[in-house]
């Protein structure tokens, strides 16, 4: 299921995708608070409905959940929104699990972040790739 919020008003749409509830809500409440619009998916099928509404400007998707993920996932996400950025996070980049932070930026991601993600890591990630949030 998709939770959509978007203001008409603000420019960028930002796509969160994870399947941990808790970790895609604080990661929009964080975005959605410094000004940014924001709508999250919990799987990647959900994330595809999503893009097919409106192509979001930034993807900020987890890299270890059911489905494609890893650098099949940034493949995906790049191919059905040409030009999109994508940040990448996950628990298990300092894991030696699945795929490492360097595989997800030489996968074709903007930046790699390690979970538990940091607030000011992530907003100045977003404000980096996407410039300040129109207000």
């Amino acid at each position: 299921m998709v939770d959509k919020v978007l203001d008409m008003t603000a420019g960028a749409r930002v796509l969160i995708i994870d399947d941990d509830t808790i970790m895609r809500d604080l990661m929009a409440d964080w975005l959605e608070a410094a000004g940014y619009s924001v709508c999250k998916a919990a799987d990647c099928c959900a994330a595809v409905a999503e893009v097919q509404r409106a192509a979001p400007a930034l993807i900020i998707s987890d890299m270890f959940m059911p489905g494609a993920c890893g650098a099949a996932a940034i493949a995906q996400m790049r191919q059905a929104v040409p030009g999109v950025r994508v940040i990448a996070v996950s628990g298990h980049f300092n894991s030696g699990q699945g795929l490492s932070a360097q595989e997800a930026l030489e996968a074709g991601a903007a930046r790699a972040l390690a979970k538990p993600v940091k607030r000011a890591e992530l907003v100045r990630a977003v404000a980096e790739l996407l410039g300040p949030p129109a207000r």
